[in-house]
């Protein structure tokens, strides 16, 4: 999706002040979409993330005959078809780099009476879903992928799927989150044990579109035969977004942000439990409820960090905001140790040696382990870090510009579009001293 190579560099000496609203939450602004067009009725939603991922969700549902409007402003309009109404797409259906679109879609289409294929990008097309595939196949789903198990995946519709219950091997809201999708359309109840609790954005958005769901302490079970009726969703500012900015007003001097209306669904502040052992000063104000999901204002201040050793009952409410973490680990006094997160070894890039070798670049003492990583905090210096083509680490390394001694060069920065388009001019706008530089690539 993107052929251009885009550059970040990062002058020192920034800090962070004011108030912003981060975009709106991927994970939810993607569930708004495949939700609403499942539904009977029109779906209004406010607050949708316009970035690359959410766009690739929303172009595979107008491919398979949903009139979407929007997005214009955040504002998306959805005339669901039901449950039954999706129509075989004219062509493969893409996805570029939405690990959550391929691996959600993929238990939603396995119930259709219509074959599809879902593609990625480079970097989606080497991501694991045998996760996926293997507990679809045992609910009587055909789904082809490659000897790896990996994309493009081929999936045979007019399969009888079957109910059935699933203790799954590794925490991962987009496996809990395919499988009850596929238990919508399968024969009886299906029910999925998670090992730790994950993001339940799903759970709550079918409860919200009128979908009873039951949960009984790590069990989630969801019956087919109901219907989904379309609802009005306020789609909070996402906590992965606003995680890089809770991150460099705790690391950067003289720094004083509020961040408004983030979501703090509790199996997403993983980030802010972890900062606040670590001695960062937040603030949670005027919690509320938006659309079924709490928010709040988060007021983050400069603070003197200290190294932890990271709880691994927190690792699955943070997994996406290691990136960052590891960045305020590296600007905190003494080591800090993560472990039980292996999950970060396949997702848009191996985030735990990417982040090491990073890290390394610019004089940190980081040293991955199969899973995680312990950094001891110390200077930072300047220096050229590969991203990889992972959004995430890209923004990381920008807000450790807050705290280097020298300018920081961060390269294969593009795909920052697909969760956070707006990063460097509402970075630039809070304080931090960055530009970004687009170049044809070759």
């Amino acid at each position: 999706m993107n052929h251009d190579r885009v550059t970040f560099r990062v002058q020192p000496g920034g800090t962070l002040r004011g108030e912003a609203r981060v975009p709106g939450d991927k994970s939810i602004s993607h569930r708004s979409i495949m939700l609403g067009s499942l539904a009977e009725g029109t779906t209004r939603v406010s607050g949708f993330l316009e970035a690359e991922d959410c766009l690739s969700t929303m172009k595979a549902f107008q491919a398979m005959g949903v009139a979407i409007e929007g997005p214009v402003e955040g504002h998306v309009t959805i005339q669901g078809v039901g449950l039954r109404g999706l129509k075989a797409p004219e062509h493969e259906l893409y996805l570029g780099n939405s690990g959550t679109s391929m691996r959600l879609l993929s238990g939603l289409l396995a119930g259709q009476a219509f074959d599809t294929v879902l593609t990625g990008d480079e970097s989606l097309s080497r991501r694991p879903m045998k996760r996926v595939t293997d507990p679809l196949r045992s609910m009587g789903a055909m789904i082809d992928t490659t000897e790896q198990g990996t994309a493009p995946l081929r999936i045979h519709g007019g399969s009888a799927l079957r109910g059935i219950h699933y203790d799954m091997p590794v925490a991962s809201a987009q496996v809990k989150s395919c499988l009850l999708l596929a238990g919508l359309y399968a024969e009886g109840g299906t029910s999925v044990r998670e090992p730790a609790p994950t993001r339940d954005h799903t759970e709550r958005m079918l409860m919200g579109f009128g979908y009873p769901v039951a949960r009984d302490g790590q069990l989630v079970s969801i019956e087919s035969g109901g219907k989904l009726t379309a609802c009005d969703i306020d789609v909070p500012s996402d906590i992965s977004s606003a995680a890089f900015f809770m991150v460099g007003a705790a690391i950067a001097e003289g720094a004083d942000v509020l961040l408004r209306h983030v979501g703090i669904n509790p199996t997403r502040t993983g980030v802010i439990d972890i900062l606040k052992l670590m001695g960062a000063d937040i603030e949670i104000r005027n919690p509320r409820k938006a659309g079924g999901e709490p928010v709040a204002d988060l007021r983050i201040r400069s603070s003197r960090l200290k190294g932890i050793e990271i709880p691994e009952a927190l690792v699955p409410l943070a997994i996406d905001e290691f990136p960052v973490l590891f960045v305020a680990a590296a600007c905190a006094d003494g080591e800090t140790r993560l472990t039980g997160a292996e999950e970060l070894r396949v997702k848009e890039s191996d985030r735990i040696q990417v982040m090491a070798d990073g890290l390394r670049a610019l004089g940190v003492d980081a040293t991955p382990t199969p899973d995680g990583m312990v950094v001891r905090g110390g200077p930072m210096t300047g220096g050229d870090v590969e991203s990889r083509g992972d959004h995430r680490i890209a923004m990381a390394f920008s807000i450790a510009g807050l705290r280097a001694k020298g300018p920081i060069t961060i390269r294969d920065c593009a795909n920052v579009n697909t969760s956070f388009p707006t990063f460097v001019e509402l970075a630039r706008r809070l304080g931090l001293v960055v530009e970004s530089r687009r170049e044809a690539s070759s």
